[in-house]
Parts: C-alpha cells; sequence; structure tokens
C-alpha cells in the first residue's frame, strides 16, 4: 500500500510534540526491554505493521529473543516473561482496549505489585505513546521493513 501523507514532513510540529513523549518515556527508567516489549504487544493489537517492524528490530538488537517476540500475542500461555512483564502487558492490554468499564481492578492490582507510582504513570504514558505512533502509522499507511534499528546495548 502506498503511504498517504509523510506526517513527520507536512506537520513537523507534530511529530516534534510526539517525539518529545517518546524522549520521555525512553528516559523515564523503564527498562529498555518491558519497553520494546509493550510496544510490540499494542502495535500488535492495533495492527500496525510499521511499528511491529520497528520494535521487534529494535527488540531483537537489544538482545531480545527470538522466542519471546515469536509468543508475545500469547504471552499467557507460557513462563517466558516476568511477573513485571506480565504485569506490563496486562496493563498495556487493558489501557489499549478501554472497555466501557475501563480497566479491570485485578489488572490494576497486578500491575502496582510490580510498578510504583511514578513507574506506573509512565508505563501508561508509553501505552499512551505507541498508540498514538500507531494511529498515526495506521491511517497514514507509513511503510514497514525500510526501518533500521540504532545500535544499542544488550
Amino acid at each position: 500500500m502506498a503511504q498517504r501523507i509523510n506526517y513527520p514532513q507536512v506537520s513537523p510540529g507534530a511529530f516534534k510534540a510526539m517525539l518529545g513523549l517518546e524522549q520521555y518515556v525512553r528516559g523515564c527508567g523503564l527498562e529498555h526491554s518491558l519497553l520494546e516489549l509493550v510496544k510490540t504487544r499494542v502495535s500488535q493489537i492495533n495492527g500496525c505493521a510499521y511499528c511491529l517492524d520497528m520494535h521487534t528490530k529494535d527488540a531483537r538488537a537489544a538482545g531480545e529473543t527470538e522466542q519471546r517476540l515469536y509468543v508475545l500475542p500469547a504471552w499467557r500461555e507460557t513462563s517466558f516473561y516476568t511477573p513485571r512483564e506480565r504485569a506490563a502487558l496486562a496493563w498495556a492490554e487493558a489501557v489499549t482496549q478501554l472497555g466501557p468499564h475501563g480497566v479491570p481492578d485485578e489488572v490494576y492490582d497486578e500491575v502496582r505489585q510490580q510498578f510504583d507510582e511514578k513507574s506506573l504513570v509512565d508505563l501508561t504514558l508509553a501505552v499512551i505513546g505507541i498508540n498514538g505512533w500507531n494511529r498515526f502509522a495506521i491511517p497514514f499507511r507509513s511503510e514497514a521493513g525500510h526501518y533500521q534499528p540504532p545500535t544499542h546495548k544488550a
């Protein structure tokens, strides 16, 4: 599919605002590996090929295993993820798929066992951010496959 709009070029201010959010999330203290899992899972839910391409490449470049990336849609069915990662994934799914009743208490209770108040706000901002990027990339048809990750320390 052909790209509809090159949104960073058309509206550099909007792109800069999104980059500011991303910069905060990257520096907030949450583990890079956790953030990449969350970004990948949310992008799977939303069906964002561009973001899936980007975040699976970033995760692999930072040392994430193929196995954990392959089974991420079925994370509840494996023991491959830590309790902290599982809580973050449950939170990310619930925040992404907000229904009329919000986030269930049991999801909140689980995530609070793993994240203090600040880190939970930061995790929520990460979920908000990737949902925002997905909502730019999907309707404007950002083309997947060309992204190359920066060099990360594993």
